[in-house]
């Protein structure tokens, strides 16, 4: 390959990281995204009042129940609503996403947990937000792999950001790959589409360069054969690299890394990161 031609790939590689990243920002600066969210209110059966969303709120055996005020409204499903409204018993990693104003009061369950986390456009992390470093692309960390499905799904139970809480995820089977000479593999859960895959890891950069905590890599279905390309230039920061209110799931033992992966998003700003 001639040197011309390595360039234009190392541009075109390039680019097509710098789409990825963009879309990474966008969805974090949204004005309702995480960093929007300015509380995270664990309920109980006990009706309580927040200072950032209206209504008092409860959960029990029949879901979450909110009691407006005369004069306080929610906007449910492009319908308003008053007085009492039960948003119902929701599934595991599930939201309802309410509008007050110009403010969205999130309704989700975590680790078997109603909680509400309203998200307010004007929230002071999210306008101070000026983006999050990361390392420059280098195809080499772009690596083939095999996706290696367990004959079972397997029950997987994982830590979260928030202590006492674990998440469970079904695993349906591992990526196995090489990187600087090494056998490696890690556990995979179901991603966001049909037949994508979610990978939770550390690694030897973790709480030097890039968030102690863990990082996130989503991957295309796998090939026919099994083979399923890693790259870890994409490798994102969850919402809890930002912020303390959020419930994000922590690798599982197996997916702690020997080596260094200097690629992808580093310490964020918000956590000290330069």
């Amino acid at each position: 390959m001639t040197t011309e031609a390595t360039a234009t790939d190392l541009q075109a590689f390039t680019e097509t990281w710098l789409d990825w990243y963009r879309v990474q920002e966008t969805r974090l600066a949204d004005p309702h995204g995480f960093l929007a969210i300015t509380g995270q209110h664990w309920l109980d059966d006990r009706p309580q009042r927040f200072p950032d969303a209206p209504g008092a709120w409860h959960t029990g055996p029949e879901g979450v129940v909110v009691t407006l005020d005369e004069g306080e409204e929610l906007v449910v499903d492009g319908a308003p609503v008053h007085g009492e409204h039960r948003f119902g018993v929701l599934p595991e990693r599930s939201e309802i996403h309410a509008v007050w104003g110009d403010a969205v009061i999130e309704v989700a369950k975590r680790g078997g947990n109603d909680i509400v986390r309203p998200r307010h456009p004007d929230a002071p992390l999210r306008t101070a937000f000026t983006g999050t470093p990361a390392y420059a692309p280098d195809p080499r960390w772009a690596v083939t792999g095999r996706y290696v499905p367990f004959d079972e799904p397997r029950p997987t139970t994982v830590g979260a950001a928030v202590e006492g809480l674990e998440h469970v995820y079904d695993a349906p089977g591992r990526v196995e790959f090489e990187l600087d000479g090494r056998q490696l593999s890690l556990t995979a859960f179901p991603g966001r589409g049909a037949g994508s895959l979610f990978l939770l890891f550390t690694d030897a950069t973790s709480g030097a360069t890039t968030y102690a905590a863990n990082r996130s890599l989503a991957l295309d279905p796998p090939a026919a054969d099994g083979t399923v390309v890693l790259d870890f230039n994409r490798a994102a920061n969850l919402p809890c690299a930002y912020t303390d209110m959020a419930t994000c799931p922590l690798p599982p033992a197996e997916n702690r890394l020997p080596v260094a992966i200097e690629a992808g998003h580093k310490i964020p700003v918000e956590r000290g990161g330069s």
